[in-house]
């Protein structure tokens, strides 16, 4: 995130305070930047105990709207105007320098060291953040179930995002506000109120029903600046009323928060939502502390040498630390993470970088007399010609890098997958898919519609061969629908018909589903229908194909929940239908694309050792559940499998992500499937 800072924020490294006023800043925020950034940077390095690091951001959000709304305040009760020209111009001098300066250099990085295969769709990033709208990228992206997990280099660039939109209609709200209520402190601080409180309603909303848009969107989080806006705008009535005592007590309690926010807090916590309250309440009362001087006060800490100087340089380094972890891990592959040791390490070297940038390249350009004098059209102008120049080449480079070589110049022949499995050594000039379109080589379930997202509990079979056949179903989430494609050959050249029944996410084992550490309703509901479908029209088979990983709720033992599930669920299946379980394929744990484009040469440098890619609870479960049930097993696991798993098998791609099949190498099963199936079929 990107923090913003006073008019004369010019706290100089090595500067102390104590809740005083220095040139304008305050040693108190300067100290909560300073919390906020090494928050996050720890929390990126993966240093255990920082797991809610990333609440650093929502800390930056409300010290931003304080100060942000301060000024424009002052500046109206003084003039009478906003001055948006004015303003936007300073907010351009601030943050665009060093952000448009390490946007630059990343994405050089990126055509150095990111992988051919995510290169496109980096620079795709790239132009995002030149034209002020990250956020929205990352927030579609989430929401796409198919989408390559791997992190963006430029994904810290959301937050700034989501200010750079918040300066653009906040000052225009206060101004119409101003006009419209006869300039009434109080009666503009009560309609941006309510705005702040819808704006964290649909918070709440967006975080139970697509929790990607809660996160990146400016309207579920405007409310986080909005209410250090509100601070900035009671802070004369603060500072009046509040009591030295009660000054000191809020200001520790707020930062107790924060730190709590900050080690309670993990990657599996509902976020924003209700959990948003405690690091946004927590720096409002640090802040609020701050307006009554007290001794003993939390600010004598926060004004702290060490506090002031990483405050002075957060802003930098917060740009700076994210691209310095992740083009290295870029390098290596995504599949060897850094080392913790190594990541601190490379979070220590983002320091005096960040200093060396605030030192000669932030401030020179904020303090410029020579573009203050020039008026706010030259910096505009600036400012809307560097994100121009930035966003076009980006495009450019969108071009130039959607197509990369990813082969090793030499073909094989064309062969079915045979037990054992034999590995292809090196990317073949024919492989299909090619790696670059690997990730959107799906079952036609997708493009149909077939494949239910995550909202849709209303079943939605679909048919594929003669109708009146003898019906087989395939029933699970996206680990069954990879399957579709062998399948429906394997099926139709029997003369019987394959039904799908399959939704992203939600397996048909009845175990508790979570989705993002929260309960997935829809998925309970679209389990029941299913089962209401079948028991109304039982099918001759019905085959049940579930990702062995799914998300369990915290505590559950796994091959026991699993094992427990996958019985309840054939226990309530049609007795007349015979029950086939199909053996999940390996878990890769990382996408092999990476790797492989990586290593055209040696493609074994990029197979998984079976023992490690076969050991999930899932597999496991279903293997006993063969023996404990009515069910048979339908092991494709030789097909995958030795000693290790390859991904290229004979001219086939094997994976197009970390754990589904291509539709290729789907459809290259065929053959097998229908083998395993025949002494099931009519």
């Amino acid at each position: 995130m990107r923090p913003t800072s006073s008019p004369a924020s010019t706290l100089l490294p090595g500067r102390m305070g104590n809740l005083t006023r220095m040139r304008g800043t305050r040693s108190d925020i300067q100290g909560l930047r300073a919390l906020a950034v090494a928050a996050v940077v720890l929390d990126h390095a993966g240093l255990p105990g920082v797991g809610g690091g990333y609440v650093g951001v929502d800390v930056f959000f409300v010290v931003s709207g304080f100060l942000i709304t301060g000024q424009l305040a002052r500046r109206l009760g003084a003039t009478g105007r906003i001055g948006f020209a004015d303003f936007y111009a300073r907010r351009a001098r601030r943050i665009l320098p060093a952000s448009l300066t390490v946007l630059a250099l990343t994405a050089g990085g990126v055509l150095l060291f990111v992988p051919p295969t995510l290169r496109s769709q980096a620079m795709a990033d790239a132009a995002a953040v030149a034209l002020y709208a990250p956020n929205y990228v990352f927030a579609a992206r989430g929401t796409d179930y198919l989408a390559n997990p791997t992190p963006s280099v430029f994904q810290h660039y959301w937050s700034l995002g989501v200010e750079e939109q918040f300066y653009l209609l906040w000052p225009a709200l206060i101004g119409l506000a101003w006009l419209l209520l006869r300039r009434r402190r109080a009666a503009i601080g009560g309609v941006l109120g309510l705005l702040a409180a819808a704006s964290f309603i649909a918070g709440l909303v967006l975080t139970q029903t697509n929790q990607p848009w809660a996160f990146f969107a400016l309207w579920p989080r405007a409310w986080e600046l909005a209410a250090g806006g509100l601070l900035a705008l009671a802070a004369p009535r603060v500072a009046r009323l509040l009591p030295s005592w009660a000054a000191r007590f809020l200001g520790w309690a707020g930062l107790a928060g924060i730190v709590a926010a900050c080690t309670l807090f993990t990657a599996d916590t509902v976020f924003p939502g209700t959990a948003a309250l405690l690091p946004v309440l927590a720096t409002v009362a640090v802040i609020a502390a701050g307006e009554v001087p007290a001794r003993g006060s939390v600010g004598g800490l926060l004004g702290l040498r060490p506090f002031q100087f990483l405050g002075a340089i957060s802003y930098s380094l917060y740009l700076m630390h994210w691209p310095i972890e992740q083009l290295p891990q870029a390098a290596v592959g995504y599949e060897n993470p850094l080392p913790l040791a190594l990541k601190l390490a490379l979070a220590g070297v983002a320091v005096p970088i960040a200093w060396a940038m605030y030192r000669f390249l932030e401030n020179p350009v904020r303090h410029a007399s020579a573009l203050a004098a020039a008026g706010p059209r030259r910096s505009l102008l600036a400012a809307l010609g560097g994100s121009g120049v930035l966003a076009a080449a980006s495009a450019v480079a969108i071009v130039l890098t959607a197509n990369p070589t990813l082969h090793a110049g030499r073909d094989v022949a064309d062969q079915a997958p045979t037990a054992p499995v034999k590995s292809t050594a090196f990317v073949p000039g024919n492989l299909k898919p090619p790696l670059s379109k690997a990730s959107s080589d799906n079952p036609s379930l997708y493009s149909d519609g077939c494949e239910l997202d995550f909202s849709a509990s209303e079943p939605k079979p679909c048919g594929f061969g003669p109708d009146g056949a003898p019906t087989v179903v395939l029933w699970g989430d996206s680990a069954a629908a990879q399957w579709a494609p062998g399948l429906q050959q394997a099926i139709e050249s029997s003369g019987s018909r394959l039904v799908t029944q399959t939704k992203s996410g939600c397996a048909s084992t009845l175990v508790t589903h979570v989705k993002d550490g929260e309960a997935y309703p829809s998925c309970d509901a679209w389990r029941k229908n299913v089962l209401a479908q079948l028991a109304a029209d039982p099918p001759a088979v019905i085959v049940l194909a579930d990702y062995a990983n799914e998300e369990l709720p915290k505590g559950a033992d796994p091959e026991k929940t699993w094992a427990d599930g996958i019985a309840d669920t054939i226990s309530r299946l049609p007795a007349q239908s015979k029950v086939l379980l199909l053996a999940d394929s390996p878990d890769f744990g990382t996408s092999p694309i990476e790797c492989l484009s990586r290593h055209v040469e040696d493609a074994d440098a990029c197979a998984r050792p079976a023992a490690v890619a076969l050991r999930s609870p899932g597999r496991v479960a279903t293997f006993r559940a063969a023996g404990d049930t009515r069910a048979d097993l339908i092991d494709l696991t030789p097909y995958f499998c030795a000693d290790t798993c390859p991904a290229i098998v004979g001219d086939t791609l094997v994976y197009r992500d970390s754990h589904h099949l291509t539709a290729s190498y789907s459809s290259e099963l065929a053959a097998p499937l229908a083998t395993k199936l025949a002494p099931y079929l009519p």
